[in-house]
Formats: C-alpha cells, structure tokens, sequence
C-alpha cells in the first residue's frame, strides 16, 4: 500500500477539530501539512507546533488532500490538486452546485488519475441513496433544522429575526442547487444527498431555525421503486461553529484512516 503524505486544506473550526481528533487517536496516516492562506500562515503555525509543516501552497510530494476550507478553495487547490494527480477529499461538498465546477473536478480527476471522494458529514444514509438511486428514485426531500443562532451570518437574518423566534420557522423551500448557492456554510448536507440522489435540481429543500431545540438536525425522505428511506439524525455542533455538525469532522477523520486499513466497512 502506498505510503500516505497528507496534507488538510482550511484551518477553520472544522479543521481545527481534525487535527485535535487525529492526534487524539493516532492511527492511520497522520496529516503531515496545514494549506492556509498567507494572511493566516503565521497564526496557524503557532497554534499548531513544530510537528505539522504550515504552508500556503500544496507540498508537491502530498498524495492526499483533505478540504474543509469552503466552497473557493474546491475551486481552486482541490482542482489543481486532482490535475496534478493528488487524491482528494472534501467536505465542502455544496461547491458542486455549480454544475461546470462538477464537470471541470470530474475531468480533473479523470487527468490525474486520481478520485474526488465526497465525504458524507453530518448525514447518514449516503450509500444506501446512492445504491436506491441506481435502481431509481422518484423523490428525495431533505430539511435541515438548526437553532436561531445557527443561522447567523445568511440569509436567514434577512428573511427573520431570530432572536425574537418563539416556534420552528421555515425561512427556505426550494431546490437544493439554489440552497447551496444561497447558503454555502449551513447546505453541504443538502448537496451531499443531492449528489448520491437524483441531483440538485430535483431534490427539494426546506431549512429551518427551531428555537426549541439546541442540536442541527438532518433528515431525508426518499422515495422510488426500491421502496423508501426516511433517516434523521440530530447531531451536536461543533463549539467553534454551530452552523456545523461536529459529526463532520468525524467523518474526515475516519475516511482518513480507512486509508490505511485492509478492511473498510
């Protein structure tokens, strides 16, 4: 098996958590390289030791890329990664919504040589949609439910005040395209089913601020000749960003040491 030099793409709170986690649990490859931007190459460095190389471009020898620095840097680092032939993973999975991004990532891939793993995140489920999905699938609905203050930043204050909300309030219907569009922090759940499932422009959306409830809750309902599939799942955030699940960073973490495993389930 080759030996694996990984590099994490984004040190935000997700990739913050990553790092605690993989050093917390030191099995499988470990990540050997930060890529941050310059104005934050610095303060990265600091925070994370002497052990792990911090960097502002991709070390030429990574042949593993993992992404949790948002929708631009899909556009750019994970595109020229998979170009040069370095497998990658990302979390930001709503940057798909732009269907020539889709196709240029796919190209990329197929150049290099290589794959683009999507990674599942804050939802379960995702092989069993894709496996109903190849034997047809006729509706897929997902809602995403957070609490007010989950919603801070988007769109959502525009559309309500949350901190005045006394009941769930539904702030978004539509397609799943638009939603990732509209709202690229809180949608990559939304992307991610819409990718295993019957695509962006067919699957419906709803997102809601709950102000009774304190964790982000995921659910799907999908409908097809294979029968159906309803998953929900409330999942704690992350304490550096409520508009994040902390599941998703355990996702990461295990396809990270898959990589290094005979057997993967």
């Amino acid at each position: 098996m080759q030996q694996r030099k990984v590099a994490l793409l984004g040190y935000g709170a997700i990739g913050q958590e990553i790092i605690k986690s993989c050093r917390l649990l030191p099995l499988g490859p470990q990540i050997s390289t930060v890529v941050v931007r310059a104005s934050a190459r610095k303060e990265t460095a600091r925070d994370l030791g002497s052990d792990i190389q911090v960097s502002t471009e991709l070390p030429s020898d990574v042949n593993l890329l993992i992404e949790c620095a948002g929708h631009e840097a899909v556009k750019t680092t994970v595109l020229d990664a998979l170009r040069s032939g370095v497998e990658s993973a990302i979390v930001s999975s709503g940057a798909l919504s732009d269907a020539i991004l889709a196709q240029d990532l796919e190209q990329a891939a197929i150049k290099g040589r290589t794959r683009l793993h999507i990674l599942s995140g804050a939802i379960g489920g995702i092989d069993a949609l894709s496996a109903a999905q190849r034997v047809g699938l006729d509706s897929v609905v997902y809602v995403g439910r957070k609490p007010p203050h989950a919603w801070k930043g988007t769109d959502a204050e525009r559309l309500l005040n949350l901190t005045a909300l006394n009941e769930p309030a539904t702030f978004f219907s539509g397609s799943a395209r638009l939603a990732a569009a509209t709202f690229p922090k809180n949608a990559n759940v939304a992307a991610t089913v819409s990718l295993a499932g019957i695509g962006f422009d067919r699957t419906q959306v709803r997102l809601i601020a709950d102000p009774n409830i304190n964790e982000n809750t995921h659910e799907f309902h999908a409908k097809g000749v294979f029968g159906e599939i309803q998953i929900r799942m409330s999942i704690k955030p992350l304490a550096l960003n409520p508009k994040t699940s902390a599941l998703t960073v355990w996702s990461a973490v295990r396809f990270l040491q898959s990589t290094g495993l005979g057997l993967i389930i």
